[in-house]
């Protein structure tokens, strides 16, 4: 047996398609033009080729696309003040601050500065306790784009074993919220977790999101398990050059799971498609329009 392999270039070029189609709608019946607002600071190369993935998908998506680039020796007062005229700002319905921020920025303050009607990422306090609550709420990118690829497999993941590898706010925490909104039965481990191959071995789902290069070994898994490997992490190869990998051994992981995401190539493409679909569902809430059909 070979795993299913899912594909989320597909998926999140599905995932755009939908958005794009919403977006001419609310243009079309509302005049209303979502936009989405991406603060970059400092030039950290990686997040710099991030966000210009982000400029160039919500342009393509018929969004307005607004890019705040800022020193990394920028101050507090400076970056908050910028996020307060975004705040204001009409035009402006999802703001993202692009993390990790430079050494000397308070990220907990700039994250709470946001207002929480326009948190796209879904890290403010106030849309964290609202998912923790089960009520409506913006939800974190990744966790969101895990949560589609994992449907993509399974229409219902109602009374599933699912088990999170991971507790950051970012990934581990959001995802276990969302999990149990589909009715699925979670459990989030961690690195203090005892015997944490045999807590895997009883999961149906598993997520990976711990950023250690293949920790999660192929004999881990139940057989026809489904694996979303969240983990983004460059080993070094024989010749000098590194490669990706994700937090699964993905050869081990194949031969045993049902279905698996491939690193690259799997949760990384749905997280931009996710923020989309946030930027949408914010613009259309700030406007008093029904949830679109995303």
């Amino acid at each position: 047996m070979t795993a299913k392999i899912i594909d989320g270039k597909v998926i999140a070029a599905e995932l755009r398609a939908r958005v794009t189609e919403e977006v001419a709608r609310v243009k079309r019946e509302h005049n209303l033009v979502p936009g989405l607002a991406v603060v970059l600071v400092g030039n950290d190369p990686a997040s710099e080729v991030y966000v210009r993935s982000k400029h160039t998908q919500t342009q393509g998506a018929g969004m307005a696309s607004f890019e705040h680039k800022l020193p990394a020796d920028v101050s507090q007062a400076d970056l908050l003040a910028l996020v307060a005229k975004l705040n204001r700002d009409p035009a402006v319905h999802g703001i993202l601050v692009q993390l990790p921020l430079p050494k000397g920025l308070n990220t907990e303050a700039v994250i709470n500065a946001i207002d929480p009607a326009k948190d796209v990422d879904g890290l403010h306090p106030n849309n964290a306790g609202r998912l923790a609550g089960g009520f409506q709420a913006l939800s974190p990118c990744t966790p969101l784009g895990c949560i589609i690829l994992t449907k993509s497999v399974h229409a219902s993941l109602e009374g599933m074993n699912a088990i999170v590898i991971g507790r950051s706010n970012l990934v581990g925490r959001p995802l276990v919220q969302l999990l149990l909104n589909e009715n699925a039965t979670v459990t989030i481990a961690h690195s203090r977790s005892r015997d944490l191959p045999g807590l895997v071995r009883k999961a149906d789902l598993v997520y990976a999101a711990v950023g250690k290069p293949e920790m999660v070994r192929g004999d881990w898994l139940k057989p026809g398990a489904t694996v979303i490997d969240v983990g983004i992490n460059r080993i070094p190869k024989e010749d000098g050059k590194t490669r990706l990998v994700g937090d699964v051994a993905y050869q081990e992981a194949l031969g045993v799971a049902g279905a698996i995401t491939p690193v690259p190539g799997g949760v990384g493409q749905m997280t931009v498609a996710c923020l989309l679909v946030n930027t949408l569902r914010a613009a259309c809430a700030i406007a008093g329009l029904p949830k679109p059909a995303v």
